[in-house]
C-alpha cells in the first residue's frame, strides 16, 4: 500500500485502501501498523486534521479498531 508523507510528531505516513477499509500508519519510530475496518471519511478526515497524532489517538487507535504491526 502506499502511503503519504505527513507532517507530524507521531506519525510519519498514512495510505489508506478503499477496497478493503484498511487504513496503513507508519510512525516516526519506524513501525507500520494496518487498521482494519476504517470508514473512508475517518481517513480523509485524518489527512486533514490539524493534528494528526491527536486525531489519530482519538478517533482510530482509542475507538478499538483490530489492527496488526506490519514492521
Amino acid at each position: 500500500m502506499e502511503r503519504q508523507q505527513v507532517t507530524s510528531s507521531n506519525l510519519s505516513s498514512v495510505g489508506f485502501d478503499e477496497e478493503t477499509s484498511t487504513l496503513e500508519i507508519g510512525f516516526n519510530s519506524g513501525f507500520v501498523y494496518q487498521y482494519y475496518g476504517v470508514p473512508y471519511h475517518l481517513y480523509n478526515s485524518l489527512m486533514f486534521a490539524r493534528s494528526k497524532g491527536e486525531f489519530f489517538d482519538r478517533f482510530i487507535r482509542k475507538v478499538g479498531y483490530n489492527y496488526r504491526m506490519v514492521w
